[in-house]
């Protein structure tokens, strides 16, 4: 099941300068309008003085103990600690003993949930993303032999954080800070998508993937396409 929705971010001009950072009632909202919103805005990391930033284009929602798929459907637990905290905080996790994903923690405190950003269109930085991807790491495949293309470097959830070099280190950060933050962006108005969350085994009846339609750097559509059908309005 694939849903469209004609509501998309506007256009900051070219060459303008660095957008306003996104306040903390921005987070603290409905995830699914949080999830619907972040696409367009600009996440940025600034690492030991050199700063790398991309334009969020595709994310998914995890919302409550209720939500199978969701790392608070056991309850509380030390580990998911920052999904019950302030709404604007950064909750960061090793997947598979491999791979580190970024998510914003959304709602009220004590509400846990939170968006997984899964893909950013690169902005600033990209020689930075090139080298990071190119290092060998425990359980990953080291990009060897060719030059990613820009939209290859953050299409992922995985690749986006080893891209933006961003680890177990910003887990529990708060995003209004000056190290990891999001921005208003710059990105082309485009129509969004809503389908099924890809990558896990329960919980995928639930429309919470959200994406920017046919931009190059969303991951998994062909996984989707097939099993999905068109409901566009």
């Amino acid at each position: 099941m694939v849903m469209t929705d004609d509501r998309h971010p506007a256009r900051r001009p070219s060459g303008a300068a660095h957008g306003a950072k996104l306040p903390r009632s921005f987070y603290d909202r409905a995830t699914l309008d949080v999830a619907r919103d972040l696409i367009g805005k600009l996440l940025v990391h600034e690492r030991r003085g050199v700063r790398t930033s991309g334009v969020i284009v595709e994310v998914e929602a995890y919302i409550g103990e209720s939500d199978p798929a969701c790392h608070a459907a056991p309850g509380p637990t030390p580990r998911n600690a920052p999904l019950y905290g302030l709404p604007g905080h950064a909750y960061v996790y090793l997947n598979y003993g491999i791979h580190c994903l970024v998510n914003v923690v959304t709602e009220t405190a004590g509400s846990p949930a939170a968006v997984l950003i899964r893909a950013l269109d690169p902005r600033e930085g990209q020689q930075v993303m090139r080298t990071r991807r190119a290092r060998s790491a425990p359980g990953r495949r080291p990009v060897s032999g060719r030059t990613l293309h820009d939209h290859e470097l953050c299409r992922g959830p995985g690749n986006l954080t080893m891209a933006m070099g961003i680890t177990l280190a910003e887990n529990g950060l708060d995003l209004l800070g000056n190290r990891l933050f999001l921005e208003e962006g710059d990105a082309e108005a485009r129509r969004l998508v809503w389908t099924p969350r890809i990558g896990i085994a329960v919980g995928t009846e639930r429309l919470w993937r959200v994406h920017a339609a046919g931009h190059q750097a969303v991951s998994g559509t062909t996984k989707i396409a097939k099993n999905t059908k068109d409901l566009s309005m």
